[in-house]
């Protein structure tokens, strides 16, 4: 990437990811009045276009990869997917919580929560 600022549609181009979404992702929850997901664009112009940085270009990748998985969309909620990727904390939770625990689970449930697990593993290193 050469250019220190990318548009909708290059970013759009580049992830793979319809320009409508990352608006949604970037857009304002008229519950909350806050930003769906925090750092994703840089808006740099009155009009409100969006422009993105390296690092917002990164956290769209990484979102893609946990609400997306082999271009199925997984299960997860926007909410769910930020935190997974805004927190190493929650890596540790998420162990403590449902992988170290003597409960019996159903084989489907196990694997779903070690592929949870894998991901979230990916996204923090």
């Amino acid at each position: 990437m050469n250019k220190t600022y990318l548009n909708i549609r290059e970013v759009s181009d580049l992830l793979d990811i319809k320009e409508h979404i990352i608006r949604y992702w970037d857009s304002i929850d008229p519950k909350t009045n806050k930003v769906r997901i925090d750092g994703i664009s840089t808006r740099t112009t009155k009009g409100g276009n969006r422009y993105f940085s390296k690092e917002n270009i990164q956290k769209l990748e990484m979102l893609k990869k946990v609400l997306f998985e082999n271009g199925e969309p997984s299960h997860y909620s926007l909410n769910l997917a930020n935190k997974i990727i805004t927190s190493k904390k929650n890596i540790k939770i998420f162990e403590k919580k449902y992988v170290n625990t003597e409960f019996n689970i159903s084989e489907k449930k196990s694997e779903n929560l070690n592929k949870i697990l894998n991901k979230m593993r990916i996204l923090v290193r």
